[in-house]
């Protein structure tokens, strides 16, 4: 199954995506249906007759605003490698806010304070129940679906201190989507091609299966310290190739194309747009 969040005259609406073709549900989002019961799958069947096609529809962020955007560093080993650091005993965890988060084709807002927005292409979790202090087995079945987040940093007010936060939810800035794709299509993303392009240029690429901590590692252990819920967003991490990590180093300009495609999932196209106050 997919679902996405689109944009419709007055506000979103949910979408179970079949075929290139958006079937309207009668929740305003996708977290909506995900809390709307323990058996959304169900739920997501009953859409309300309106029928568009992809031609039709304005992708917003697949989770307009989850409760929780918790992001994983350092979780490929030539990442680690690229940015001199020791590979992690346990997940390296920051966090972003919904105003960071852009739908999948929308302008990417690089800030005039910064002059060092970098891409990080990452795979996406949704959480789909309630989780609180679960083994790693009982959190496969937490996860609703899986998408695709790009982590832009601003690399100049990243290193500012030992915290990563100012520099990674700067407002409109994290491309999600298109669509939230349940484990079962995509095998729980255990081996897909993970590629990041500047306009024509592959920067990223990677699998899925050289992450270090898996998707129910990651759950288990975030559930150890506060409780997940329905449309949470866990970004899992990105491979090498980051713009900071080059000699010399390269970052986004306005006009080019950032371009996030994940196996299986789909592909996010963002303009680049520098905004001066």
């Amino acid at each position: 199954m997919r679902l996405a969040t689109i944009r419709l005259d007055g506000g979103t609406a949910a979408a179970r995506v079949e075929n290139g073709l958006y079937y309207v549900l009668p929740y305003s989002d996708v977290r909506s249906v995900l809390e709307s019961s323990e058996d959304w799958r169900k739920t997501a069947e009953s859409d309300i007759g309106l029928v568009l096609d992809e031609h039709q529809v304005d992708l917003a962020p697949v989770v307009p605003n989850p409760e929780k955007i918790i992001c994983v560093g350092l979780n490929y080993q030539d990442h680690a490698a690229e940015t001199g650091q020791t590979i992690p005993e346990f997940p390296t965890l920051f966090a972003k806010y919904a105003r960071s988060l852009i739908g999948a084709f929308d302008d990417l807002v690089l800030p005039e304070s910064s002059s060092a927005v970098d891409w990080e292409i990452e795979l996406g979790i949704v959480i789909g129940r309630h989780v609180r202090s679960e083994s790693v087995q009982k959190c496969w079945d937490a996860i609703a679906g899986y998408t695709i987040v790009n982590d832009v940093s601003m690399r100049d007010w990243q290193v500012r201190t030992s915290q990563y936060l100012q520099g990674k939810t700067f407002e409109s800035s994290t491309p999600i989507g298109p669509h939230l794709v349940s484990p079962d299509e995509i095998d729980h993303a255990r081996d897909l091609e993970v590629r990041c392009d500047v306009d024509s240029d592959v920067v990223q690429k990677s699998r899925t299966s050289k992450l270090i901590f898996n998707p129910a590692e990651i759950v288990s252990y975030i559930s150890q310290f506060i409780t997940l819920v329905p449309g949470d967003v866990i970004a899992t991490g990105t491979p090498a190739g980051i713009g900071a990590a080059r000699k010399p180093p390269r970052f986004l300009d306005e006009g080019q194309r950032l371009t996030s495609t994940i196996e299986g999932i789909g592909s996010l196209s963002n303009p680049c747009t520098r905004i001066t106050a």
